[in-house]
């Protein structure tokens, strides 16, 4: 078959007609997804500082959640930047969202405990049962609390030990926060000899409460025969202090009451028992 020399040169006329308005078209959608990808890189990182400054703002606002939620605004941002930009080739965006939610139910399938860890800080973070600073004890897990992060909580045990504990031990366990409220009660027990005087020990316990001044007048403090032991009779003193004089209120009342007890005479008693041998039985 001949082919006209003249058909021939329309042919290549009309492909590199095609050729050339292709690669404008390419050109135009690559050079729109690269303006798009500077744009939703600025726009992201816009996004990101003006959250956080606004939560940052916020009164009582927790600091770490403020950074998580602009982080994660961020993130959303540039993610449907990328969706965009795959748009302007021709890629379908139903088929990239089915993609990103298999992605992501794969991900949260492998990363299942991590993810509870997630979920359990935020919830820590929204409803905030302890705060920075406060002494908690859970579980068998206690100390000041000194970050709370999205993973896992840092505390400072009472021995000054590190620990550092899963969001999800804390959430899914019954936390006693010892500086919530404020104040604190305390039940202070000593010991007397079933011979002293009961009224004595009542009125010295109480006189030292009232001439504590870290101790609270209302509700004021009370004293009483809480038991009755084997070797001694267990007089309580109750008192209410700050949760910060606690330990030291706690201690000074606890030296004061003996010096008190045994500058009026009255005992503190070991445990001891008292053995009785009947006539014929075996003497030790």
């Amino acid at each position: 078959m001949n082919l006209d020399p003249q058909d021939a040169w329309v042919a290549v006329q009309d492909g590199a007609t095609q050729l050339s308005g292709l690669v404008v078209s390419y050109a135009f959608s690559v050079l729109g997804a690269i303006l798009l990808l500077i744009a939703g890189w600025l726009v992201a990182g816009f996004v990101q500082r003006s959250l956080y400054a606004a939560l940052s703002g916020v009164r009582g606002f927790d600091a770490t959640l403020a950074r998580f939620l602009s982080t994660s605004a961020r993130y959303a941002v540039l993610v449907l930047v990328m969706v965009m930009v795959l748009g302007q080739f021709g890629v379908q965006t139903a088929s990239i969202i089915a993609a990103i939610g298999a992605v992501g139910l794969a991900i949260g399938l492998a990363l299942q405990g991590t993810l509870q860890n997630i979920a359990a800080g935020l919830m820590l973070l929204f409803l905030r049962p302890f705060r920075i600073g406060e002494y908690i004890e859970v579980n068998g897990i206690d100390g000041t609390v000194e970050e709370i992060g999205l993973f896992a909580t840092r505390l400072r045990a009472i021995d000054g030990t590190y620990v550092l504990a899963p969001n999800s031990n804390l959430w899914n366990e019954p936390i006693r926060n010892l500086n919530r409220n404020g104040v604190r009660r305390n039940d202070l027990t000593i010991g007397i000899g079933y011979d002293d005087d009961i009224e004595l020990a009542v009125e010295t316990l109480l006189g030292l409460a009232r001439a504590d001044g870290r101790v609270s007048a209302d509700p004021a403090p009370a004293a009483f025969v809480s038991e009755l032991g084997d070797s001694a009779v267990s007089i309580t003193l109750r008192y209410w202090t700050s949760d910060k004089d606690f330990l030291a209120t706690k201690l000074d009342l606890t030296k004061a009451g003996k010096l008190a007890f045994d500058g009026k005479g009255i005992s503190i008693p070991f445990p001891q028992q008292e053995v009785t041998y009947r006539n014929g039985a075996p003497q030790p």
